[in-house]
């Protein structure tokens, strides 16, 4: 379960960003959805703890992040978030399958090294990047990077699943198949999805979503 609670934060310390109260349930799905600069991913990042509030808390599967210190936070987004970030940001001096072994390495569940080799060609697999498991990151394309950063955040099972614009490279046919393997494999876990995004192409399919505009944040949940 996720639970923001009357969230402002500031980068300059001038300029303020406030955001709404909202919570989603355990299992559950919530659309962010906003144009560029109506602080979306700055809510995500918050919502993840790389970012601080100023005021307000968050509470993540039960641990409010407030209370803890930096440290326990890598801890707690190792074991328990999956996120997929705008930029991929592999390690470029490993392949793609290593690289998606890498978050196992903090996981709560263990994995055996054949299950998660199993699992890890599965996911690309389904997202249609399998063939490119052996691969360095500079040899896939923008569009095959995002996609096997999905896999990424999904090999660990992590409860909570957090994905900042997932279908921004992708044709409708790709962000079909990305949202639905989203879905699936949260529900599986029965994990909560948090999509941030301004492709008004996933809107209708969310009723529960939070709406951002420009320096105002609205809910809008039906």
């Amino acid at each position: 379960m996720i639970e923001v609670s009357d969230l402002s934060f500031s980068y300059d310390g001038i300029n303020e960003l406030n955001f709404p109260a909202f919570s989603c349930n355990k299992g559950g799905k919530l659309l962010l959805i906003g144009d560029s600069g109506s602080g979306k991913t700055t809510l995500l990042h918050l919502m993840c703890g790389l970012l601080r509030p100023l005021e307000g808390s968050i509470t993540v599967s039960g641990q409010e992040l407030g209370g803890m210190n930096d440290r326990k936070l890598d801890t707690f987004r190792g074991q328990e978030l999956g996120i997929v970030f705008q930029q991929s940001h592999f390690v470029q001096s490993l392949t793609v399958e290593e690289n998606l072994s890498l978050p196992s390495l903090l996981s709560k569940k263990p994995i055996s090294s054949s299950e998660l080799k199993k699992r890890t060609q599965e996911l690309l697999d389904r997202l249609g990047v399998g063939h490119k498991s052996k691969s360095m990151p500079k040899d896939l394309s923008v569009g095959e990077q995002q996609r096997a950063s999905i896999a990424r955040a999904l090999v660990h099972y992590p409860s909570v699943v957090f994905a900042d614009e997932p279908s921004s490279a992708l044709d409708d046919t790709s962000t079909a198949s990305v949202i639905k393997l989203l879905e699936e494999e949260t529900a599986k876990a029965g994990a909560t999805l948090i999509i941030v995004t301004h492709d008004s192409r996933l809107k209708a399919r969310y009723n529960d979503r939070v709406e951002l505009e420009s320096n105002t944040s609205s809910l809008n949940l039906v």
